[in-house]
């Protein structure tokens, strides 16, 4: 697995806000799944430069920022910024994340086989202009 390090490519270009295209982001209660999920992702054939294991603290150091916390008067544009606070909320909680390269609806579905196996609280795939629940 790789270490996670925001890109810019891997925001929005309106606003700002963590919105890595082509990636699929799930958040679990126990790090421990999630590494599990992320090496047994590798194991089935998924390149390991595609697969991020974020600890809650760098939730919160690298995603949480992209976001304002403040209320502005401007309504968001998109969800962008209300997903990234439902991740902060959870890396308060001490969730883990994994972001994964999911350049289609087949790979995100191979991903949440495995992900089903385990508990997780949330799973976000980021497309073009659309983020879909998993």
């Amino acid at each position: 697995m790789k270490q996670f390090i925001l890109e810019t490519r891997m925001r929005s270009s309106v606003g700002g806000a963590f919105y890595p295209t082509g990636y699929s982001m799930v958040m679990f209660p126990s790090a421990e799944d999630a590494d599990r999920i992320g090496h047994r992702l590798i194991e089935k054939g998924m390149s390991g430069d595609e697969v991020y294991l974020l600890p809650a603290d760098t939730v919160l150091a690298e995603i949480t920022p992209t976001v304002k916390t403040y209320s502005d008067p401007l309504p968001s544009p998109g969800t962008d910024a209300a997903t990234v606070r439902a991740f902060t909320k959870l890396a308060r909680d001490g969730h883990t994340g994994l972001l994964v390269k999911t350049k289609d609806g087949a790979t995100a579905e191979r991903l949440m086989e495995l992900v089903r196996t385990v508990p997780y609280s949330i799973a976000q795939r980021y497309r073009l202009l659309v983020i879909e629940d998993l």
